[in-house]
């Protein structure tokens, strides 16, 4: 029992990083078994396909009108109900089980994405985001995976938008340089998410085959208080400009982060202030109603 318990408080101290020290309390042998069931039920979650996906408009916000979806991954829990990705996917990413979940999300969403392009206007094609993973990237399957996704659904790849964490490019990886050109070489695009938190170099955007950078809803947080509060906003929208790349704006919450944006020059933003992540037959009812604006509806800000 002592080396048991020893072994455990060094497991956690180890999660905590370099140069920590734990002492074992008895919750830690509770979390750890309640950890371990959670990844066994995951694991057989991922056999059963025991996932819905949730999607978020991304809107024009000078019109508020759809223009793409973000999709988002829930799980559909026997026991503990409908669990949101904070709860599962950390665990996902340390046992490596992101990689097949990864597989479904892509797969799933380029098949529903597809259902609803015959509710598009002619010449206004819906795009849609889904995040990629760094164990994804660093795997030798992603790059086939999304091939045969959107070979299966017929998706046009130039719909396709994968959003990739700034943290994974900071790495500078000759695998992560080499499958992001292969994924381009399909014809989709490609976003940095949370862009600008990373206080890294600018140089990985011209290194990078990068189409699309998401302003951080932290940014977001701050504008409309102000030119001074805006001006990390103002920077990456100008940023953007200068090197040809699509800014979009995520987190988006009151009318005057909307004013302000709209301001600056943002085209495009998601956030609670639109619609919070809804089920496909919420985001096909959405594009049959005439593609009708969500700017300022009174049930979308309830939502948030």
């Amino acid at each position: 029992d002592l080396l048991r318990n020893a072994d455990m408080a060094m497991y956690i101290a180890k999660q905590s990083g370099k140069g920590q020290y734990r002492r074992y309390e008895a919750r830690m042998h509770t979390e750890a078994m309640e950890r371990l069931e959670l990844e066994a039920d995951l694991r057989h979650a991922i056999d059963r396909e025991e996932f819905t996906l949730r999607y978020q408009p991304i809107v024009l916000l000078h019109t508020g009108e759809i223009a793409g979806v973000e999709a988002l991954v829930r799980w559909k829990h026997p026991t503990r109900g409908m669990m949101p990705p904070l709860q599962f996917i950390p665990l996902a990413e340390e046992t490596g089980l992101i990689v097949p979940l990864g597989r479904w999300v892509v797969r799933e969403a380029c098949r529903q994405a597809v259902n609803w392009q015959h509710l598009r206007p002619e010449g206004q094609p819906l795009t849609l985001t889904i995040n990629i993973s760094g164990h994804q990237l660093q795997g030798e399957h992603v790059v086939e995976d999304v091939r045969r996704a959107l070979s299966d659904s017929g998706l046009d790849p130039r719909q396709l938008v994968l959003e990739i964490t700034e943290s994974v490019l900071m790495q500078q990886s000759e695998i992560i340089l080499e499958r992001l050109h292969a994924l381009k070489a399909l014809g989709v695009r490609l976003a940095i998410d949370d862009f600008g938190t990373g206080y890294s170099s600018l140089g990985y955007l011209q290194r990078f085959p990068i189409d699309i950078l998401k302003i951080d809803k932290s940014f977001v947080d701050d504008v409309g208080r102000g030119d001074t509060e805006s001006a990390l906003a103002r920077a990456v929208i100008a940023l953007g400009e200068t090197l040809q790349l699509q800014t979009i704006a995520e987190g988006i919450e009151l009318k005057a982060q909307l004013n302000g944006l709209q301001d600056l020059g943002c085209e495009l933003g998601q956030g609670f202030f639109f619609d919070k992540p809804i089920e496909p037959a919420d985001i096909e009812l959405a594009l049959r109603n005439a593609y009708a604006p969500l700017v300022g509806r009174p049930n979308a800000r309830a939502q948030g």
